[in-house]
């Protein structure tokens, strides 16, 4: 196989490729962690540096925004300044600007470090993929992708009952200090190990006008799902004013990139139909995926009554499966159809996520387990499989620019999935809210019998209204929940007529130039 250079460097073998891997591996896990490891840090982080809750959460806006906008700078930056060295660097940056979050004696400080952490955590995804798959010889690059898929998958899960713990029993910064260590060990040995592995590097001009919409777009559609819900959308002029922004800049940007001889980001990728095909169904899936990972647990700890670290518990066993079986998906690739596979895993999500949508305000443990453990399976088998996809028939010096635009359309979908969820959920929760209270009062017995029942137990009518009121807002939050998990269920079923628009080549090599279409 070769590497991304040009000059085919032979795979890792032995020590060095277990080692490779597992550096890699811990780059990457540091970054996905800490993309989710704030998010139930923010009452501690608002509290200690006295501004709202409102506000704390641009502690996740910030990096949200300069991550998604630096991704799909991956490619060009690449070619500029070569893999190693810029993975190396971003790692470095990236463990500076945990210091300086840590630290932070005001919001101001926070949000800018932040910004700066999510800049240079940007490349980091994209290069460990590029980095890993030249390590193992094509025939094993299902494997390569199998123990990056893991890594990425596990994060996520991981963040929220860290940061969690880390909150409860030490102070907040120590959710930042915790990458000082590690990522000093993972640039290290990733130097150790890759430094003779560098790609060629091409003194480029720099696309100043692309990059400029680039982050005008990225930035201002970010900025709009970030806080769309909490302006009330477009009821509100800030947000009607940045769609209007990112709309645009996003034509001028599309029609400048595709005329321009060195773009920043190269979009004549979308041109090959198991890229786009791999993308948009990954994407999707994605942002379904984690809109039901903020829903569920907000759904458990608010109507249901469970606790931060009970509700993270109930979302922990996603990872057990997930872990199990990658390797074994990463071993099966080669041998079969990648698209068997991810239509197996979209199949399971639907499945996953009709059984969601049947669940009661008075649901067991037992039945909130179950989706989410066979939830795991299904996340082993749509990653990677996708991915191969994806990267089937690039030529080699193409893989970071790929890697990069199929992770920064993810992120973004990402992003669109859980402030359009949330959001959804709160307005079917309003309609439901509203139906309900229509069959309430005197002329409904059922309400009658239970005001009575109440009331007989000695409570004061108003206390009586206040109890049943309670009982119908869990219950239109329920319903309003239940419909999100029917609507995801239905979109999984669709998405597998997408995974049949790919045509990936036989062997499911990533790093195949012979078959692009």
């Amino acid at each position: 196989m070769q590497s991304s250079s040009h000059t085919a460097l032979p795979p890792l073998s032995g020590t060095p490729q277990v080692m490779g891997t597992l550096l890699l591996s811990l780059a990457v896990f540091m970054n996905v962690l800490d993309s989710s490891i704030a998010n139930v840090s923010i009452p501690a982080i608002s509290g200690d540096l006295g501004v709202s809750p409102q506000q704390g959460t641009w502690v996740i806006t910030s990096f949200a925004v300069s991550n998604a906008i630096a991704v799909p700078l991956t490619g060009w930056l690449t070619m500029r300044f070569g893999q190693v060295r810029l993975f190396i660097t971003s790692i470095l940056l990236f463990v500076v600007a945990s210091f300086l979050c840590g630290i932070a004696p005001n919001i101001e400080t926070l949000i800018g470090a932040r910004v700066l952490q999510g800049a240079v955590a940007g490349p980091m995804i994209p290069l460990s993929q590029s980095l890993l798959l030249a390590s193992y010889p094509r025939a094993k690059s299902g494997m390569a992708l199998a123990f990056w898929g893991m890594t990425t998958l596990v994060a996520p899960i991981m963040g929220p009952l860290l940061g969690g713990w880390i909150s409860d029993n030490y102070t907040w910064p120590w959710i930042f200090y915790i990458n000082v260590p590690i990522g000093l060990v993972a640039a290290w040995g990733t130097w150790v190990i890759y430094r003779q592995r560098e790609s060629r590097v091409h003194r480029l001009p720099i696309d100043k006008l692309g990059l400029v919409l680039l982050v005008v777009w990225v930035g201002a559609l970010q900025l709009m799902l970030d806080k769309g819900k909490e302006l009330d959308w477009f009821s509100s002029g800030e947000i009607v004013l940045l769609a209007a922004v990112a709309l645009v800049a996003f034509v001028y940007f599309v029609i400048w990139e595709l005329g321009e001889a060195h773009p920043v980001v190269d979009l004549s990728l979308f041109r090959g139909r198991n890229f786009t095909g791999g993308v948009v169904a990954i994407s999707v899936a994605y942002g379904l995926f984690f809109g039901s990972l903020v829903i569920l647990p907000l759904w458990l700890q608010t109507q249901v009554g469970y606790t931060a670290t009970e509700a993270g518990k109930i979302m922990a066993p996603v990872g057990i499966f997930a872990i199990l079986l990658s390797p074994v998906v990463g071993k099966l690739l080669p041998r079969v159809d990648a698209r068997f596979v991810a239509t197996g895993a979209f199949a399971i999500f639907a499945l996953v996520f009709w059984l969601r949508s049947r669940f009661t305000p008075e649901v067991d443990t037992w039945a909130l387990m179950v989706p989410t453990v066979i939830q795991g399976a299904a996340m082993a088998m749509f990653f990677i499989p996708l991915t191969a996809i994806i990267l089937s028939g690039q030529p080699p010096e193409k893989i970071p620019a790929a890697a990069g635009l199929s992770n920064f359309v993810r992120i973004m979908f990402g992003g669109m999935g859980t402030s359009l969820t949330s959001t959804l959920w709160d307005n079917r929760t309003a309609l439901h809210h509203s139906q309900l209270a229509e069959h309430t009062g005197p002329h409904n017995p059922a309400f009658g019998a239970a005001m009575q029942s109440l009331t007989a137990q000695g409570m004061t009518e108003p206390a009586a209204l206040a109890v049943l009121e309670r009982n119908l807002g869990v219950q239109a939050s329920t319903m309003g929940a239940t419909d999100i998990f029917w609507m995801s269920s239905v979109m999984f079923l669709a998405l597998i007529a997408l995974v049949w628009v790919t045509r990936p080549q036989k062997s499911g090599a990533p790093a195949d130039a012979g078959g692009a279409h």
